[in-house]
């Protein structure tokens, strides 16, 4: 018997630290002390509601507080002694008689109220809201407070997301690739679906539903119409069904051609009556099978993909006609303003905004218009779209990608909310001082009410989920960044550590560090101040500086670094491309200067001479051969700080990261010395005295070939 409890207990550990928990680890609470006052305040729960969702609720409360508090745990319908946890809507008659209208009247459909109060004379604690989602999400932020161990004993809380679209965008294709997808298949077993069900999908919505995420498009931009058959959307009405109870709509994306291509017309023009008549019939067919089916997300005219442009009509023209298919249902459209093109001879910096800004206050009121947060493409660092702003009478949702397509992919610890907030936190200074991006997209500065974020999944069938165990950190802090843009990156590192390793403090403040500096430290070893699309060509792996030649210049290297015998750095300011007119006047003036431009950004905007005197006193040269040696000496620093917690967590996760952090300095190095050998040939210096040298030639580096690198 005592031979089979050891088993036992080896194999449950074994199972639950491979990552695949995430952050919804529900282990006993190792706190004696926080564990016997959480006892005495939660004996009985009581959940009153009878819905799917309110299925659910009770399912991850009995797993949650089983598991927190050790034992099996008690529901009841009765208030007859203390310790009670109720959780209900606010139309339930135990809520009204509470007369908590002042307060419910405070929150949004989503929001939720937590607090410490007494019913029928018997001390409680009430999770309430005013939709069984709110309750849901109420619920989760509860079993989020005891893992965190924080002090449940006088409960006062009251939280609306102050953004109503939060969504993940899948990159998925329908042969379970994903593009950018760095850890492994895509979680929909298409060929398997509609009748397997795969345990993953309910897993995936509980994960998604825990940090607040309300919406999921299931399949890639550059979109496959096949999606859009009858066959596959019983397919996307079984997923939409396990969703359903956890407040997550499905989208799907919409191929532009598709009334050509699976609907037989001869022309897929927006202004066509047979087009707009196919559109409308397809729209009645999805919505008799997912009645509360989200929308569309379109790729229009972008790389290859089809759109209003092939037919000489405008991105407003294209994405009113699929607006007005799905209006009479609830459904909504986010058109992306990802477009270039390589024959307009236009810095790629200034083309979205040149398509889109003469377009606002042109879509119908369904539509969302879909901007990344740079410019350009997702790189470690650019300074906010010019869009946000621009466009007043237009909803804009925000894209952030959150798999590492240029950041180091899924062998690479970076941490990227500084990233996400650095972009939110920016002020675009529109209607003047303070008019963040964060309140374009939350709809504060312009009175909107159809609000949206987005986040490029980093979701696979790895058994972690994604990749790098550091990823899901990334695919938390968009969830809590998508409730609350206010929250910090500490903040959200700080739940995060505690939610997915221990409570520990030295263990928090040690990996809090290293998350907090691992941005920065990619940003210096890659793309110092400023330098952007230096990386690999079509993979995306790995540094390639020297890349040109290509059938589009705006997908070459040498067209944003523009590095020559003079300097380097691609000139936006009036004398270059002029793509700072297209920011406020007071952002304009901000970055068009050498001396208010943030070094960070410097060569975004100039174009400088190796000798220019930086801040520091370094020359330009120096400064760039500094960062990218610093950003390498750190991280051999984050190495043996990962080594110093070894006892404070598990062998299996600790020895993961262990491994890829050696694959990262490798890779650190790697770019650290193919940049500044590649910039070495132009500047003509030596590398500074004090620094190792590198240890191949630049033609070594040159001739490194990745055919098979993932996520193609």
């Amino acid at each position: 018997m005592k031979k089979f409890f050891f088993l036992f207990v080896i194999t449950v550990n074994l199972l639950a630290e491979d990552g695949s928990r995430l952050w919804l680890r529900y282990d006993k609470i190792s706190n004696e002390q926080f564990l016997k006052s959480c006892t005495e305040l939660i004996k009985t729960c009581f959940v009153d509601g009878k819905s799917e969702t309110f299925s659910v609720i009770k399912d991850e409360l009995n797993n949650g507080l089983s598991g927190l508090l050790n034992k099996n745990f008690e529901f009841t319908n009765r208030f007859e002694k203390n310790g009670v946890l109720y959780v209900g809507v606010s139309s339930s008659e135990t809520i009204k008689e509470m007369n908590l209208e002042s307060k419910l009247s405070h929150i949004s459909d989503d929001g939720f109220l937590i607090l410490s109060t007494k019913i029928k004379n018997k001390k409680a604690i009430v999770v309430t809201a005013k939709t069984d989602a709110g309750v849901l999400y109420g619920v989760f932020h509860f079993l989020r407070l005891l893992q965190t161990q924080q002090e449940i004993s006088n409960l006062n809380v009251s939280s609306s997301p102050k953004i109503n679209l939060r969504l993940l965008n899948h990159w998925d294709n329908l042969d379970r690739t994903s593009e950018r997808g760095y850890a492994g298949f895509s979680i929909w077993d298409w060929h398997r679906l509609p009748d397997y069900i795969d345990q993953r999908y309910k897993d995936y919505a509980r994960a998604n539903a825990s940090i607040g995420i309300n919406g999921t498009v299931l399949t890639n931009v550059n979109a496959n119409a096949f999606i859009l058959t009858h066959d596959y959307l019983l397919k996307v009405a079984a997923l939409a069904k396990i969703f359903r109870p956890y407040g997550i709509k499905v989208y799907l994306t919409a191929r532009f051609s598709a009334p050509v291509e699976i609907g037989k017309l001869q022309t897929a023009d927006p202004l066509n009556d047979d087009v707009k008549k196919w559109w409308k019939e397809k729209a009645e067919e999805i919505y008799k099978l997912v009645p509360d089916f989200g929308g569309f997300l379109v790729k229009a005219n972008s790389e290859g993909q089809p759109g209003p442009q092939n037919y000489g009509r405008n991105h407003a023209e294209g994405a009113n006609m699929l607006a007005n298919a799905i209006k009479p249902f609830g459904g909504i459209i986010m058109w992306r303003a990802f477009v270039y093109d390589n024959n307009v001879p236009q810095d790629r910096h200034k083309q979205a905004y040149n398509e889109f800004k003469p377009l606002d206050g042109k879509f119908e009121d369904n539509v969302l218009v879909q901007v990344k947060n740079g410019a350009i493409d997702f790189q470690p660092r650019e300074p906010f779209h010019p869009l946000f702003g621009a466009m007043p009478k237009t909803p804009l949702i925000m894209e952030f990608q959150i798999t590492q397509e240029y950041l180091g992919q899924a062998t690479h610890l970076v941490y990227l909310a500084p990233m996400f907030k650095e972009c939110l936190d920016s002020d675009t200074y529109s209607k003047g001082k303070s008019s963040l991006v964060s309140k374009v997209v939350d709809g504060a500065l312009d009175g909107k009410t159809l609000t949206g974020i987005a986040g490029v999944a980093n979701t696979g069938t790895d058994k972690n989920w994604t990749g790098h165990l550091f990823g899901q950190s990334n695919w938390y802090a968009f969830g809590r960044l998508a409730w609350n843009h206010e929250f910090s990156s500490e903040q959200i590192a700080d739940e995060w550590i505690r939610l997915t390793f221990s409570n520990d403090e030295a263990l928090v403040k040690s990996v809090s560090k290293i998350m907090m500096q691992s941005r920065e430290n990619t940003v210096s070893y890659m793309t110092p101040l400023g330098l952007h699309h230096l990386m690999g060509w079509d993979h995306h792996y790995g540094p390639a500086p020297w890349i040109k030649d290509k059938p589009r210049a705006d997908w070459t290297s040498v067209y944003y670094h523009k590095a020559d015998s003079n300097g380097i750095g691609f000139d936006r300011t009036s004398s270059g491309s002029n793509a700072l007119v297209q920011y406020f006047p007071d952002v304009q003036k901000k970055f068009s200067s050498l001396q208010t431009c943030p070094e960070k950004y410097l060569l975004w905007f100039h174009h400088l001479s190796w000798n220019y005197k930086m801040k520091s006193g370094k020359t330009l040269w120096e400064e760039i051969c500094y960062h990218y040696y610093n950003g390498v000496d750190e991280l051999r620093k984050t190495r043996s700080e990962w080594n110093l917690i070894e006892n404070k967590i598990d062998k299996e996760r600790f020895e993961h990261v262990k491994m890829l952090l050696k694959i990262q300095e490798d890779e650190a190095v790697w770019w650290r010395n193919a940049c500044v050998l590649y910039f070495q040939a132009f500047s003509k210096k030596e590398i500074p005295a004090g620094f190792e040298k590198p240890d191949n030639t630049l033609d070594y580096y040159m001739k490194l070939d990745f055919p098979y690198a993932p996520g193609i």
